[in-house]
């Protein structure tokens, strides 16, 4: 097996969000020629899973990647292409470990590319309701000799605000005033929550991402589209009443939300990780994200020991430079392979 082309040929098969058919494809075809058995579900995941013991490690990753297409190349110890990084990476990580441990006496291994992660999670929505693991292990970069316990979580609101169309030389508050203003009030309202927390994961942060106006002639209207990150110990329905609080004669919906995660160090599968990096020469530490991942929705249902974990630099996510460097991918790959035969 040659790991990086594993990953080279999985990054060459372009998949945002709705458009992973030919990397799912690629993908269980690979996993297939490494002894999985191998198929895509129901959902249009890529699922492998080699052995047939009771217990079971889940090693679910993401297959789809966000829009915009990067080209593949290999510049020395750098591998370009979207998804090295998030998170195409950490899953030829997981497929190229599973198939180095094999069959293990007693377990399953089972390697999943979850669909529309980056959308929807119908993916791993899927894969939640129908597996039941006794280890999670979650596909998403966190760099060699580090492992992820916890995710912050993430709510989304759409906000409308509606006027009469007055003269502009008249003193009165316009739709796109009041959403601006409406705006500098949530902006003012979790600045005052963050106060005395100064770890991130532990705020509330808000990101304005979409913002527009019209008018018919009579009525004018504004909305903006904005996602809150949520800390532990705070519930979708108290941020929505907390942002509800700031909207003055206009609605403020909450869209959809998740709550955050945190996984428990003390377990057998962090013990595995920290001995696994450390034989490999690394000094292991953890790391909790701002971000929102499949952890979330899966592992409190689930509620068995869970780590997130994958080589790359996650400040490359999303943008136009996403590469992996090819040693730190192949590391990962022996500490994966390691935890695996002892967890």
């Amino acid at each position: 097996m040659n790991e990086v082309e594993l990953l080279e040929g999985l990054l060459q098969r372009y998949s945002p969000t709705h458009q992973e058919a030919e990397a799912v494809n690629y993908l269980v075809t690979q996993m297939t020629a490494l002894g999985y058995t191998a198929h895509i579900d129901e959902a249009g995941n890529a699922v492998g899973v080699i052995g047939d013991g009771p217990q079971a490690v889940m090693l679910l990753g993401h297959i789809d990647t966000v829009p915009g297409f990067i080209s593949v190349k290999r510049d020395g110890d750098k591998l370009y292409g979207r998804g090295a990084v998030d998170a195409k990476g950490p899953l030829a990580c997981f497929t190229a470990a599973g198939a180095l441990v094999g069959v293990r006496s007693g377990w399953r291994i089972i390697v999943i590319g979850a669909v529309c992660e980056e959308g929807d999670s119908r993916g791993a929505q899927f894969v939640r309701d129908h597996y039941q693991p006794d280890r999670l292990i979650i596909g998403e970069p966190s760099s060699w000799d580090r492992i992820t316990l916890g995710y912050k979580g993430s709510a989304w609101f759409e906000y409308e605000v509606k006027r009469t169309l007055t003269h502009t030389s008249a003193n009165v508050e316009s739709a796109c005033q009041a959403a601006v203003n409406f705006w500098n009030r949530v902006a003012t309202r979790l600045a005052e929550f963050n106060a005395d927390k100064p770890k991130m994961f532990d705020q509330l942060i808000p990101s304005l991402r979409g913002m527009n106006s019209h008018s018919n002639g009579f009525v004018e209207a504004a909305q903006l589209k904005f996602n809150l990150r949520l800390p532990m110990g705070i519930n979708i329905v108290e941020v929505a009443t907390l942002i509800q609080a700031q909207a003055i004669d206009a609605t403020a919906k909450l869209v959809e939300g998740i709550p955050a995660y945190r996984a428990e160090k003390n377990t057998p599968l962090v013990r595995a990780f920290l001995s696994s990096i450390r034989k490999f020469q690394g000094t292991p530490g953890f790391t909790m994200k701002s971000g929102t991942s499949d952890m979330n929705l899966v592992a409190p249902a689930w509620q068995c020991p869970a780590v997130a974990y994958g080589p790359g630099n996650s400040d490359l996510d999303h943008t136009p430079e996403e590469h992996i460097l090819i040693s730190e991918y192949q590391r990962a790959i022996q500490i994966l392979t390691e935890v695996l035969r002892t967890v």
